[in-house]
């Protein structure tokens, strides 16, 4: 509730700043073609091309087979950015390249500057490896913001209340679309809270610390580990999976990719069954977020109840 009233009370700000908005900013980019507008994540290019087509060209550069998390732009990519009418960022933590190029902060907007009381901080700093962008680490603030509806909400009210402000004649345009998204939004939020609602005390493993806001915006019993779908654990992380297990009864290990046949094999044989949650940071190889988002529902409509208590125990 207290994140939806920050979303009313961001939406109020904006449409009261309308009569503002910069008319010599839309009158530069007029005869130039459509503005162009460059995201660091394909959720961020999917809301801004909700709120913004057909009216602005958005873009995402970073290549399908890694994750923009851990990308890290070549100086062709820093150039057209730099050429860009607007770069929405991410923010909380996750363009970890940001301070080493030179980009215009008028021409910049972080989705999450704002939302400083729903972030979460990580605890600790790990290093490890992640697929082919080899070794990495985690700091600062978990990023997959997106992975909650609700701030995946007020990303998208900032997008549009910083495109109103450029392109204020297509302001009303703008306004209606972002209302459309929100409701989707929230229907989706709804959905996920009657799912995990339908079995409250069950308890998953995450294979990677990526699910810290879906965690919490659903109250779920969790924990996470550091595996990649791609790699066979070593000894040492699967003992540590049964010292959890010890002490954290868990049926299921939810992946953000398919994990490989072997792995989840071995998991079988410990009474672990895996299911995919994709957290959907680049573009989808079909569909879009929300056909994405809808597919990792069904995934945990199955996995909750699965392990349903009788009725009347």
């Amino acid at each position: 509730m207290k994140i939806l009233l920050f979303i009313a009370a961001m939406l109020v700000i904006l449409a009261g700043c309308s009569d503002g908005r910069n008319e010599a900013t839309e009158s530069a980019s007029a005869g130039a073609g459509k503005p162009l507008v460059y995201t660091t994540n394909y959720p961020l290019q999917y809301f801004v091309d909700r709120i913004a087509a057909p009216v602005v060209e958005v873009r995402f550069l970073a290549p399908g087979d890694e994750d923009p998390a851990y990308w890290r732009p070549d100086a062709e990519s820093v150039l057209a950015m730099q050429k860009a009418d607007l770069l929405v960022l991410n923010g909380a933590s996750y363009e970890g390249w940001l301070k080493n190029v030179s980009l215009s902060p008028q021409r910049m907007v972080v989705t999450t500057d704002g939302l400083g009381d729903f972030l979460i901080p990580l605890e600790t700093e790990t290093t490890h490896s992640h697929g082919l962008e080899g070794e990495h680490e985690h700091h600062g603030t978990a990023f997959t913001t997106w992975l909650d509806p609700t701030l995946a909400a007020a990303q998208a009210a900032s997008i549009e209340g910083v495109l109103a402000a450029r392109w204020p004649r297509h302001a009303d345009r703008f306004a209606t679309q972002l209302a459309e998204l929100t409701r989707e939004l929230t229907a989706l939020d709804a959905e996920a809270q009657a799912i995990v609602a339908g079995n409250p005390g069950l308890t998953v493993i995450f294979s990677h610390p990526i699910y810290q806001y879906f965690i919490q915006r659903y109250g779920l019993s969790a924990r996470s580990v550091h595996w990649e779908p791609d790699q066979m654990p070593d000894e040492t992380q699967w003992r540590e999976l049964r010292a959890i297990l010890g002490e954290f009864r868990a049926a299921w290990m939810i992946w953000e990719a398919p994990p490989l046949p072997q792995v989840s094999g071995r998991l079988a044989s410990m009474g672990v069954r895996s299911a995919v949650f994709d957290p959907c940071a680049n573009t989808p190889g079909s569909g879009d977020y929300f056909s994405v988002m809808r597919e990792n529902l069904e995934t945990l409509r199955r996995v909750f109840a699965a392990d349903r208590p009788p009725a009347g125990r």
